[in-house]
């Protein structure tokens, strides 16, 4: 992967809350989650990670690219950058 959603950077941002409080656990907590499966399970983490990708556009939150290899350098990628590849994905509406 050379770009990718640095949902912890995302996080922040969008709620305004500092470095320190975007633990994984923490989000899962400040959004009224539980931790779903094993701690530091790959799997398990990504699907939380989802879970909260899934809140914040549900909040609103438009996920972009905000950090890249260049180089073999880490870059953070501006968030005024145009928005790269495919739209973010909309909740799916049901019909009551």
């Amino acid at each position: 992967a050379k770009k990718w959603i640095n949902i912890r950077k995302s996080y922040g941002n969008f709620y305004k809350v500092p470095r320190n409080q975007t633990k994984l656990t923490t989000m899962l907590e400040k959004l009224g989650m539980n931790y779903d499966g094993r701690p530091h399970s790959g799997l398990d983490d990504s699907k939380n990670i989802a879970r909260i990708a899934i809140r914040m556009l549900q909040d609103g939150c438009e996920l972009r690219v905000n950090e890249r290899m260049h180089a073999g350098q880490l870059m953070t990628v501006s968030s005024s950058a145009p928005l790269e590849g495919a739209p973010a994905p909309q909740m799916p509406r049901y019909r009551n």
